[in-house]
């Protein structure tokens, strides 16, 4: 079975941060691929040598990513050379402002491992709305299928 991990960096589970995660996950929910959401925080190397592909979700702060997914780059940088290359990843970001800042950073830091996109950031300006939620379900959808496929 194929193992999505879904990272969010949202500080509590009632920001759009978070609702944006779990409409991912719902999405990516099936039979053939393990979906597991955890906080940034909470994840280690262990859960990144572990997973097929990679979502990750963050608030844009001071045009920035969160640091608690920056920590969790901090964490498994090193650790993880020449053992998670090619994987693919997925990028939701939360923006107060514009979030390119914040998109940005991720993508530079995932060429550094170096994680595979696999589609473009998915950058939601503004509430955590129902066309919003349902672009987060359909990357979620989106990975878990090109998992079972093998496209990735």
């Amino acid at each position: 079975m194929k193992r999505l991990l879904i990272l969010h960096a949202g500080q509590t589970e009632l920001g759009p941060v978070y609702a944006l995660a779990q409409a991912a996950l719902a999405g990516a929910q099936t039979e053939a691929v393990d979906a597991q959401l955890l906080r940034a925080l909470d994840a280690g190397l262990a859960e990144l040598l572990a997973a097929d592909a990679l979502l990750f979700v963050t608030p844009e702060k001071f045009g920035y990513m969160a640091g608690a997914l920056k920590d969790f780059f901090d964490r498994t940088f090193y650790p993880a050379q020449g053992r998670v290359e090619g994987r693919p990843y997925a990028l939701i970001v939360a923006a107060g402002n514009d979030g390119s800042g914040a998109a940005t950073a991720v993508e530079r830091i995932c060429r550094g491992y170096p994680l595979k996109p696999v589609a473009e950031p998915l950058i939601v300006r503004g509430p955590a709305d129902p066309a919003a939620l349902q672009a987060a379900h359909d990357i979620g959808q989106g990975l878990a299928g090109g998992l079972v496929l093998g496209v990735f």
